[in-house]
């Protein structure tokens, strides 16, 4: 399949280097991963590498195009030099718990706006190109988890896959209404970025499943009913 044209209101530069600084920062994040799994040079390195390309990956595969990933040399070598970072410097990036978090939110952003941007410019549907946003997005991420051995973030609880899917619809709606311009993205990653944000900070999320169980809505009238009474 041929590259698709630029998408309007997306400038092929910008939107090259925002994906280059979320694969930096999702190579940071799986590096550090390594590092706190105690995995050698060469292994955090290549977690980093592999997280840092996973949801862009995953995201062409989808379309059925060849990753971009792998076709320009600088997406491998923004991840393992985020890899060697972490190698390297891992003290200093332990003690920045938060900020690494914002950046991994920031990378979140980024990447669930350019994954939507890409499914558009290949002519895929909303519902589409909502999910492959929200995809390249949390892709990284549910990588990393399970190559070290955790159930992934996505699915322990936090907002972490709703804002994706949220900042990607706010493109793809924007998009699909005739704005073609680049103020909802920058919308969209900002309403995905505060929301990741704010899961963290105040421990938002969906509740657990053994919570939500429809067997116990009877239990919980009954006690009602008897306080009531």
């Amino acid at each position: 399949m041929p590259s698709p044209p630029p998408l309007r209101g997306f400038d092929p530069t910008l939107l090259l280097v925002l994906n280059l600084v979320g694969t930096f920062v999702f190579g940071l994040s799986g590096g550090m991963a390594g590092v706190r799994k105690q995995l050698d040079l060469f292994g955090a390195v290549v977690l980093a590498v592999v997280v840092g390309i996973a949801g862009g990956t995953i995201r062409d595969l989808l379309i059925g195009v060849p990753p971009a990933t792998f076709r320009d040399w600088r997406y491998l070598a923004v991840a393992g030099g985020a890899g060697v970072v972490t190698s390297l410097a891992h003290p200093t990036i332990n003690r920045l718990q938060r900020p690494i978090d914002a950046l991994d939110a920031g990378g979140l952003a980024l990447f669930c706006v350019t994954g939507a941007a890409t499914a558009l410019a290949h002519r895929l549907g909303v519902a589409e190109s909502v999910i492959l946003g929200a995809i390249t997005g949390i892709g990284g991420g549910m990588v990393r988890d399970v190559l070290v051995g955790e159930i992934p973030t996505v699915l322990r609880g936090g907002l972490y896959a709703i804002p994706a899917l949220v900042g990607a619809g706010i493109v793809v709606a924007a998009y699909r209404a005739g704005d073609h311009t680049v103020t909802f993205p920058i919308v969209g990653a900002g309403v995905c970025f505060l929301m990741r944000m704010a899961g963290l900070r105040y421990g938002l999320g969906l509740p657990r499943a053994d919570r939500v169980a429809v067997t116990s809505l009877p239990r919980r009238l009954g006690r009602r009913r008897a306080e009531s009474d």
